[in-house]
């Protein structure tokens, strides 16, 4: 078998492309694959109609997967035709993808090595790629997963933000929160990106099958769920409000520390996280310290045993039970004369509707905030984003749950 024809094989070129000539560099350690077009005719990429070729473009060039430690080139003058409908078109080759310098083969081979690598310079490295390359091979596999992705029912999502640059600057992502992948991404977190939000990531089709929506008390996403989802629950997500709360026990720690200070007491110097963590999951090293702490006569213990008894209002198994216990709870938090607290406790009466709703779907938001963590990582190993687009398509690559592959 000629060498001509044995790499044809490989790159499963046929009639009426054809390898003109195989070369090999030893001291540039490449391999050089020539292919031409022997045909008069060829195919619109537009409508895939058979047109008369008009002329060849100038050469180009595509990466293809090394040849044992050689790298491999090939070289190929593209032929355009004339179609009678779109003009002058060139013709696309089997062996690549549009407006890709690689070959498919070795864009495959990319996209499998960026998912295992622990970090894009790693990937970038090992592939011998520049980061513009690399970029742009995750925003045609992401184009590729997302034009494969499949209609299907989508009955519980999540909407989250997350912080994308220093200063005020957010992006809001939309999650399937059964298959735990993100569905799509948009900058901001206004009323009018998460409309624009559920609008990209659903059909309309899929619109009208969303039972209920995990978010936390952000007016702007109640509002456009409200708008686009009419038919689905808003469920307040219980781990937003247990981050509320823990801030407004944190708020009353501050200031009860510094007033402790003045009077040289300094009981609760280094004591931030004991209050913020759940009881069961406190060091062994601090528990002495904190059980001490907790049944004091200070008002952060105070503060944080309301905020404790909240965490039961989530075990309960019917929604009247749960209303109950907030009324009691209720009670207590209005009557503490602990400011921030009565401050989050009126929030979370005024949002009580949308959070007993919780007790009918049982959703939050954890998948959506264990995807966040991921983000985060992806943001790091990269070392920030110029532009959103590139963050995008990093979190779809990422945590898209795409079929990407070429």
């Amino acid at each position: 078998m000629e060498i001509e024809d044995h790499y044809a094989q490989l790159l499963g070129i046929n009639s009426p492309w054809e390898i003109s000539s195989v070369d090999l560099c030893i001291e540039k350690q490449q391999v050089d694959i020539n292919i031409e077009y022997d045909d008069n005719e060829g195919l619109c990429p537009e409508c895939a109609t058979l047109c008369k070729k008009h002329d060849d473009r100038k050469q180009r060039t595509w990466r293809h997967l090394d040849t044992m430690q050689f790298s491999t080139l090939l070289h190929c003058q593209l032929p355009r035709v004339r179609c009678k409908e779109h003009g002058v078109k060139t013709v696309q080759p089997p062996w690549a993808g549009k407006n890709s310098r690689f070959t498919l083969l070795f864009e495959a081979f990319a996209v499998r090595v960026l998912q295992a690598a622990r970090s894009v310079e790693e990937a970038r490295k090992l592939l011998k790629l520049n980061w513009h390359q690399v970029e742009a091979i995750k925003q045609r596999a992401v184009e590729r997963g997302l034009k494969r992705r499949q209609e299907v029912s989508i009955p519980y999502i999540g909407i989250d933000e997350k912080q994308f640059r220093t200063g005020h600057r957010y992006i809001s992502s939309l999650v399937d929160l059964q298959e735990g992948r993100v569905l799509d991404v948009v900058e901001d977190r206004t009323e009018k990106a998460c409309k624009a939000l559920i609008s990209e990531a659903l059909s309309e089709s899929q619109q009208s099958q969303v039972t209920a929506v995990a978010l936390d008390m952000w007016k702007a996403y109640a509002n456009a769920v409200a708008e686009k989802l009419p038919d689905a629950d808003i469920v307040h997500d219980r781990f937003h409000i247990s981050q509320h709360l823990n801030e407004a026990v944190d708020k009353v720690r501050r200031k009860e520390n510094k007033q402790l200070i003045e009077q040289g007491d300094s009981r609760l110097k280094g004591s931030k996280f004991m209050w913020l963590c759940n009881e069961e999951n406190q060091k062994d090293k601090f528990l002495d310290t904190f059980n001490q702490l907790k049944t004091s006569d200070l008002k952060v213990a105070r503060a944080w045993a309301i905020k404790e008894l909240f965490r039961d209002f989530w075990d309960y198994r019917y929604e009247g039970c749960a209303r109950r216990h907030f009324e009691k709870w209720y009670s207590w938090a209005i009557r503490s004369r602990l400011a921030p607290i009565k401050e989050k406790a009126r929030m979370i009466k005024l949002h009580l509707d949308n959070i007993l709703t919780y007790f009918k779907h049982r959703i939050s938001n954890a998948v959506a905030e264990g995807l966040n963590s991921k983000i985060q990582s992806v943001k790091s190993n990269a070392r920030g984003y110029r532009s959103f687009n590139g963050f995008r398509n990093s979190i779809l690559f990422y945590c898209g749950d795409l079929d990407m592959v070429p």
